[in-house]
């Protein structure tokens, strides 16, 4: 069952690698084995890898945070995941005031904040799957994929799902949930795939990350970033 994944890259980094020391992961090792356990007869064909440049101004690490993200991309790149981008956008604007947790907003007591949000990605992300679903019908059914996962729990994406699932009822639609514990906030993606992975374990982090140095043909080496 040859399988394409779609990875957002916000989500993962956020939903399961944050505060580990395991951000250093070889995303295809990981995907192809949770999806062999999940569908023994899958086949890892493609990964593809949406995210955004980070913002040094705004990174923990400023520039270190960049240059290490960077790093990492050429890592994935050199074994094979295809990355796209879209972009941050950062502007000013204006919120409710944080008081507590047990006073409500309020619109009459607002604060000047920056803004920032990532642009593109999920709407990238989303036609890249459909446009593969939509060609699937044209290839030889060697080259054909049966089967598409999605390594997200944002829920922004379930239009895409339900129609990936209702015009193409042959796929086999998969969800991988980025988070290290199971919860119970994404049930709404149940639904919208066959089978759903509700999370990650630290031992299956562990065991899937790269080498320290990953070589590029004559190029320059992806090295582990030193805080990683």
């Amino acid at each position: 069952m040859r399988t394409a994944f779609f990875v957002d890259g916000y989500n993962l980094f956020y939903g399961l690698l944050a505060g580990t020391p395991y951000k250093w992961l070889d995303l295809r090792a990981l995907l192809a084995h949770i999806t062999h356990v999940q569908e023994p007869r899958s086949e890892l064909a493609s990964v593809s890898y949406f995210t955004a440049s980070v913002k040094p101004a705004l990174a923990t690490r400023g520039i270190v945070s960049k240059e290490a993200q960077d790093t990492y991309i050429r890592a994935l790149k050199a074994t094979g995941v295809e990355v796209f981008f879209g972009r941050h956008r950062l502007e000013p604007g204006r919120a409710p005031r944080f008081i507590n947790r047990t006073t409500p907003p309020s619109r009459l007591d607002q604060v000047d904040i920056w803004r920032l949000e990532e642009k593109e990605t999920d709407v990238n992300l989303a036609i890249s799957m459909y446009r593969l679903a939509a060609k699937q019908a044209a290839l030889p059914p060697e080259d054909q994929i049966q089967q598409l996962v999605l390594v997200s729990a944002d829920t922004d994406m379930m239009p895409a799902l339900s129609a990936i699932r209702e015009d193409f009822p042959d796929l086999t639609v998969g969800v991988i949930l980025p988070h290290r514990r199971e919860r119970k906030s994404q049930d709404a993606l149940k639904g919208l795939a066959h089978w759903i992975r509700h999370h990650v374990t630290e031992e299956e982090l562990q065991r899937h990350q790269f080498p320290p140095r990953i070589a590029i043909g004559s190029k320059k080496p992806a090295c582990k970033p030193d805080y990683w």
